[in-house]
């Protein structure tokens, strides 16, 4: 079994208002004290993520870009194992003070419901 490289590239990305605002649309959401997730089936052959974290969640910018580095680490090493959705995570406030390790296991139990509950509402051809 080849080794899949956990890059986190361009095309893996939500990049646009457009594409946040489709998932906003219509998105499967699955959420703990940390986060939440919204999740929206894309029509491509990967998964896409894009951060939403605002001031609420905290007012300096260091903490609320140390949570987004956490989540894009997360999303790397789980990305391929995740369908083809765009996905916008969103922190709550308790994010701020969570640990490294606190984040890391919240945001790997919302993947796995991020699977199971896109792999059942995907229609099948």
């Amino acid at each position: 079994m080849a080794a899949r490289p956990l890059s986190y590239p361009r095309e893996a990305r939500l990049l646009t208002p457009g594409a946040f605002k489709r998932v906003f649309a219509g998105a499967e959401r699955v959420a703990d004290r940390y986060f939440t997730i919204l999740a929206s089936s894309n029509g491509r052959d990967h998964a896409r993520l894009g951060l939403a974290i605002g001031r609420r969640v905290s007012p300096r910018a260091v903490d609320r870009n140390r949570i987004k580095r956490i989540a894009r680490e997360s999303f790397r090493h789980h990305q391929h194992q995740l369908p083809p959705v765009d996905i916008v995570l969103m922190a709550r406030p308790p994010a701020r003070h969570g640990s490294r390790e606190i984040l890391h296991a919240s945001l790997a139990g919302l993947w796995q419901r991020v699977m199971k509950r896109c792999d059942r509402s995907s229609p099948q051809s």
